[in-house]
């Protein structure tokens, strides 16, 4: 069987692709390892037109079922391992299958970055996590850290002032870099304690994480915090490895596109946070997924 499109990723951008290309009637697959990418780990969303707050997975949640109402096949815990092109057509492997597409659209997004530091993997699911959502409830009436002052580590504060007794967030440069207004609702909880220029080095226990090492980038002092979790949330890395034969990369990884979606190759697009567009909002990665389906349709369109 060979599709007109398919689209990779289930994060707002693939899911806005999906809709517009079912309402166009063009036969798509849509194929993803998980759904919604990083909004689900939003504690609210108060910037989605039309909805004044939501929680990241009932947004997503919303946003598959709209999709599912519509006629697409999808494979859902599947994963792109590699993207080439055959004549004038695209071959796609998963781990179990391979497909084959008239056009393609990336919308993979990017995943966690890691600290590569000592303790950190050994930890993992022993007080080290990267999703509050998940684990926050855990820590109830504990002192955790939170290791990365952005607005994703801000979030994961806000979901674990419910239940932590105290949380230490941990920015290596000199500012927090997350929202101001919620640095201001996180401060007012009296629970949250800001420690800028601090360069994590260590994460310590026996069977369960028992303490954080970080060195004072003004001092360049050692110092230490007791703590019984540390949730790690220092930036993504783009998700691109698949495609690479095919995609022009920038210096973080990133696919290059221009105004209307285009990679390099004919027939292939990307949208939402895997590309370089400037800004990393739920909002634009939507926009930017509906652009490509269009962009993908009048390609389709001109080929035949």
């Amino acid at each position: 069987m060979v599709y007109d499109l398919i689209i990779i990723g289930g994060g707002p951008a693939g899911i806005a692709a999906g809709i517009y290309a079912a309402r166009k009637r063009l036969k798509t697959l849509l194929i993803t390892k998980e759904w919604g990418g990083q909004i689900t780990k939003a504690n609210e969303v108060q910037n989605w037109p039309g909805i004044k707050s939501i929680s990241g997975l009932d947004l997503i949640k919303q946003m598959t079922e709209h999709l599912k109402s519509f006629e697409i096949e999808i494979k859902e815990n599947r994963e792109v391992i590699d993207l080439d092109k055959k004549g004038d057509n695209f071959i796609l492997r998963d781990n179990d299958e391979q497909y084959e597409a008239r056009a393609v659209i990336i919308a993979s997004g990017k995943v966690p970055r890691t600290l590569n530091i000592p303790g950190e993997e050994e930890f993992k699911g022993k007080g080290v996590s990267i999703c509050a959502t998940c684990d926050a409830p855990i820590f109830k009436n504990k002192e955790v850290a939170v290791i990365g002052g952005g607005n994703a580590g801000f979030a994961i504060a806000m979901d674990l002032v419910k239940y932590a007794k105290k949380i230490y967030i941990l920015e290596f440069f000199e500012e927090m870099k997350g929202d101001l207004m919620t640095k201001e609702k996180l401060a007012q909880t009296g629970k949250v304690e800001f420690i800028t220029s601090a360069a994590v080095k260590e994460i310590k226990g026996t069977k369960f994480v028992e303490s954080v090492v970080y060195e004072d980038r003004k001092t360049s002092e050692d110092k230490e915090i007791k703590i019984e979790g540390a949730f790690i949330s220092v930036g993504m890395m783009a998700k691109a490895e698949f495609a690479t034969k095919l995609v022009e990369l920038n210096k973080i990884g990133e696919i290059v596109i221009d105004k209307d979606n285009y990679t390099k190759t004919p027939g292939l697009f990307a949208a939402g946070d895997i590309t370089d567009i400037k800004y990393e909002q739920v909002i634009i990665a939507a926009g930017e997924g509906a652009k490509a389906a269009l962009a993908a349709t009048e390609y389709l369109g001109k080929k035949e």
